[in-house]
This record gives structure tokens, C-alpha cells and sequence, in this order.
């Protein structure tokens, strides 16, 4: 699959797009698994509730909002994949944090959520035929393409999986 060319996705989205620099995007999503068990083998039930800073997300929140993300972006590319053009809504992530009950949510189970979602993605995307990938639609009031939200939901891992790192686990 090549990468998705700059026309197939909102301009804000070129953060998360560039920090893909493969252009086999199923293996990419594969390999972010084994990162994600790495990294998370470093969070204890304690450290989770930890927040870097003032009105940060905590670690479980930030880990709740991967998984948010990974099914809206998911959503998204199915929703496309099969031809549907009904426009597809935005969504606020910070009220998505504010309302879900990610701090009183065990560790283990944000963990294996994050990592079940993302299995069952890798499954679908396995499955697309070509012409599927190249499917375009409006999200977000913005034209999207398929193979753009897989480089998306990528690079949205990496970028969070930075900021965990540098911030949370430093």
C-alpha cells in the first residue's frame, strides 16, 4: 500500500501522517502492538493515575483516548470502505475523557481494550480490497481516504507513545 498522498487527508492531520515513514501500513499497525506491550509493561496501577502536568491526562486517560480514537478512526475507514459518502461528524476527544470512567477503570483492562481494538482493526484492513483503500469520504468535514486513516491511526499512536514516554515514563 503506498502512502496516502497530502489531498487524502485534513492538513491537521500531516502530525501524525509524517511520522510514518513505511509505506506497508498493515505491517506498521502489526508492529505497534509488541510497542504497545512494551510500554505498558512499564505502567503500574499507581503510575497510571499520574498526569505530567496540571489539566493533563493521566496515563489511564491517555490510554482510554487511544482506544477512543483507534474505533473513531476505525469507524471512520469502515464507514468509507463501503462506499458510504454520508458525511461523518467530529468528536471532541477532551469531552470523550471527561466523560468516560478511564481513572476508575483497571489498568490491565484499558490495556487489553487498547490491544483488542487493535487486533480487530488489523483484521479488517487486512481484508480491504484495493479499490477500498483508495475509498474517499467526509469526516470531520474534510475529504479522507482509507489508506489515510490507517497512516492516521498509526502516526496517533506514535505521536502519544512519544509524549508517553518523554513525559509519563521519563
Amino acid at each position: 500500500m503506498m502512502r496516502p498522498e497530502k489531498g487524502e487527508y485534513a492538513e491537521y492531520y500531516e502530525r501524525y501522517v509524517s511520522l510514518v515513514e513505511e509505506n506497508d501500513i498493515v505491517a506498521v499497525l502489526e508492529r505497534q502492538q509488541a510497542e504497545l506491550l512494551e510500554v505498558f509493561q512499564k505502567i503500574t496501577e499507581e503510575k497510571s493515575l499520574f498526569a505530567y502536568a496540571e489539566g493533563k491526562w493521566s496515563i489511564k486517560e491517555l490510554i482510554g483516548h487511544l482506544t477512543d480514537g483507534e474505533r473513531i478512526f476505525a469507524y471512520r475507514a469502515l464507514r468509507i470502505s463501503r462506499a458510504d459518502q454520508t458525511p461523518i461528524e467530529g468528536f471532541e476527544q477532551d469531552d470523550y475523557i471527561e466523560n468516560s470512567n478511564f481513572k476508575n477503570t483497571p489498568l490491565s483492562e484499558l490495556n487489553d481494550e487498547l490491544l483488542l481494538t487493535r487486533r480487530a482493526n488489523l483484521i479488517f484492513f487486512k481484508h480491504l480490497t484495493d479499490e477500498a483503500w483508495l475509498r474517499t469520504g467526509t469526516a470531520s468535514e474534510n475529504r479522507v481516504s482509507v489508506r489515510a486513516l490507517a497512516f492516521i491511526m498509526a502516526g496517533h499512536i506514535r505521536h502519544h507513545l512519544k509524549i508517553l514516554n518523554e513525559r509519563y515514563l521519563a
